[in-house]
């Protein structure tokens, strides 16, 4: 099939005020550049692209946040010999390549925007009986096997037959910048992945815990470099060395906080690094219940050493969603690549961790001094 354009649509940007409607339009076509180098003009809730090769520009599409679906079509003057003309030619391609045929039912939905002298109904019509005498199809309004979309605004004329679903959301850089504590395993990757789709410039915050770990970052590398697909910029890394943090925890506090201690400090790291990023909240792949620095009194402990907003857009969901989300988006395969456990988890950690009981400790530990020399130590990896 010879197309001539692409049809993009947003969702919820249609609901926004005008002034802040035009703003995420703006970045969406912004967003959309970066990844494509082609024409984009945008008219009445409607992006049309003009690119050189389409499955170079379907593929960047579906990576784009803020785009609920995107269209292939062809487009044609708004009068009846022209449409009828562009259709028999659209319906010949899809017959000549297999699509569609006599067999198949096949509906048309109509949608006119502008003045003219006939209704959607109106042209619907017309165009079934153009698509019954050029395949001899018959007509199925209600359960078709196959759909024709004709779009008239004003004087043009779009036709195409898919609506392929994009990932939603919001364009990013919308909605401010966000921290995101991202470690080699499966629910960080995808908690990234969701604040980019809501909108948010992410920053990657990842902790090395060597020599509790083995310490190479690479599969943190490959896990940003498949989540810039989705972003319109290179994400900003930051990696730190947490061993010595983790060595003063384990020798100086009792051995079951060791990892409410850990994720206290990851928590407090996290916040000089937003301040100094101007972000503006702290984002991890936390899902209630699962591990034990996750059940709710460990969530209260942990996170109340931060005055920042902490983020966790997989609370709610179970470890099967995640994984489906992570496989989606190309971060499961690398997730799972065999890597070694953290050492310093204790054989017993803390579920049910005591506020007050926690900050003696972090008191003990000297965790505010401890904290500004990890701090101190953030290296840029970009």
């Amino acid at each position: 099939m010879d197309y001539d354009l692409i049809i993009v649509r947003y969702g919820e940007i249609g609901v926004k005020s005008p002034k802040v409607r035009r703003r995420f339009e703006n970045k969406l076509i912004s967003n959309i550049k970066n990844k494509l180098n082609c024409k984009i003009e945008i008219n009445q809730g409607r992006i049309f692209l003009y690119p050189e090769n389409f499955e170079d520009a379907e593929a960047a599409l579906s990576k784009v946040t803020g785009i609920v679906s995107y269209s292939p079509a062809v487009s044609t003057k708004t009068d009846f010999n022209g449409i009828e003309e562009t259709l028999n030619k659209y319906v010949d391609n899809l017959v000549d390549e297999g699509l569609f045929d006599k067999t198949k039912s096949f509906a048309v939905r109509g949608r006119r925007v502008g003045t003219h002298e006939f209704s959607s109904q109106e042209m619907a019509g017309f165009c079934g009986s153009v698509i019954v005498k050029a395949a001899d199809a018959p007509v199925d309004l209600s359960n078709p096997d196959f759909e024709f979309f004709i779009e008239v605004r004003g004087n043009k004329t779009y036709i195409f037959h898919e609506k392929i679903h994009g990932i939603g959301g919001l364009p990013v850089g919308t909605q401010g910048k966000v921290v995101v504590l991202v470690s080699g395993g499966i629910d960080s990757p995808v908690a990234a992945f969701m604040m980019l789709k809501r909108g948010c410039e992410v920053i990657v915050l990842h902790f090395n815990n060597y020599p509790y770990t083995g310490g190479s970052n690479l599969k943190v590398l490959k896990i940003i470099d498949k989540l810039n697909e989705y972003s319109p910029s290179k994400l900003k890394y930051y990696e730190v060395g947490y061993g010595e943090y983790l060595k003063k925890c384990i020798e100086e506090a009792p051995p079951r906080l060791t990892c409410v201690l850990c994720k206290s400090g990851m928590y407090k790291i996290a916040e000089g690094l937003a301040k100094k990023e101007g972000a503006l909240s702290i984002v991890d792949g936390s899902s209630l219940g699962q591990v034990a620095s996750q059940t709710l009194p460990n969530i209260l402990a942990t996170r109340y050493v931060t005055q920042m907003p902490v983020l966790s857009p997989l609370i709610g969901l179970d470890k099967l969603e995640i994984e489906e989300i992570g496989r989606n988006i190309g971060t499961f395969d690398i997730s799972i690549l065999p890597a070694g456990g953290c050492t310093a988890v204790p054989r017993y950690p803390e579920t049910n961790a005591d506020l007050k009981h926690v900050l003696e400790v972090l008191e003990d530990i000297n965790f505010e001094e401890e904290v500004k020399k990890v701090i101190s130590s953030l290296n840029n990896e970009n």
